[in-house]
């Protein structure tokens, strides 16, 4: 079996799942279902939970069965659609309460987002992903912005996604940027479209230590972002954005967040670098 070496001249090359299909291996189903429901809080007919997995239904319909009989889903009538219900977000309260984020973290989110009126997000790295762990908004009135996202950070167009990019080398970079895809849909018009595209942003990034994006992820929205790095290394644990309406958020405005935001990365490194959530960056 061949590798493919994947660089900036072979991007075109790389083929990719088509949007919203998954490959999922048998033993990576019912977790598979799960996040699939998260990001539908009105849930989602059987037929379309397989086919977006891959899964043949009756097997799709067992597996719902025993998410049911755990409680992790339920469904409101036979033939209706299937939804999470709120035992997982128990779980995941527990889990930040023990691993110290709602206590250790959160307040650090908190300051930041007070301090600049803006919405801030804490993103974790965990086995080369990017997933967002905790946020608090900061504005009080006026446009909010406020998306409904999903835990995986979508790296080609977003401050955390660039931030994180910009740590790693070009090789790394780019793998991790394949095994995602671009999206077309759904992103800011001044999102990348090509690999050369994307590293002009990450190379500014790396220049700066701060990722900025304009109408890049969500037209009308603006963000900034800077990398955790683990105490005494480069090795980046996670990020920390701040984001709001493009009409607020200027290059002036960042440029008046910039210590406050660098500050607020060196404290969480500093006091959360040892804790659970850290450990698989």
């Amino acid at each position: 079996m061949s590798t493919q070496v994947t660089t900036r001249s072979n991007w075109n090359r790389i083929h990719t799942i088509e949007p919203g299909q998954f490959e999922v291996h048998p033993p990576d189903r019912a977790i598979s279902i799960i996040e699939v429901l998260t990001r539908h809080s009105f849930g989602l007919p059987l037929s379309e939970i397989a086919d977006q997995l891959a899964i043949p239904r009756s097997a799709t319909h067992r597996l719902l069965a025993d998410l049911k009989d755990e409680g992790y889903v339920r469904q409101d009538y036979d033939g209706g659609a299937y939804r999470l219900t709120a035992k997982l977000v128990a779980l995941g309260y527990s889990f930040l309460s023990a691993a110290g984020v709602s206590g250790q973290l959160q307040p650090i989110i908190d300051q930041l987002a007070e301090q600049t009126g803006e919405l801030v997000v804490l993103a974790v790295v965990e086995r080369r992903k990017l997933l967002r762990l905790i946020k608090a908004q900061g504005a009080r009135g006026g446009l909010l912005y406020n998306p409904d996202e999903g835990p995986e950070v979508y790296l080609a167009a977003t401050s955390n996604g660039h931030a994180y990019l910009s740590t790693l080398t070009e090789d790394e970079a780019i793998q991790l940027v394949a095994r995602q895809g671009f999206q077309n849909d759904g992103v800011g018009r001044n999102a990348p479209k090509t690999i050369r595209q994307l590293f002009e942003y990450i190379d500014q990034a790396r220049d700066t230590g701060i990722a900025r994006i304009f109408d890049v992820w969500v037209d009308g929205t603006s963000a900034m972002a800077a990398p955790v790095f683990r105490p005494g290394s480069r090795d980046s644990i996670g990020t920390i954005s701040v984001a709001g309406p493009t009409i607020r958020m200027t290059h002036q405005r960042m440029d008046q967040f910039v210590d406050l935001l660098k500050a607020a990365c060196e404290k969480v490194a500093e006091i959360g670098s040892g804790l659970p959530v850290f450990e698989q960056a």
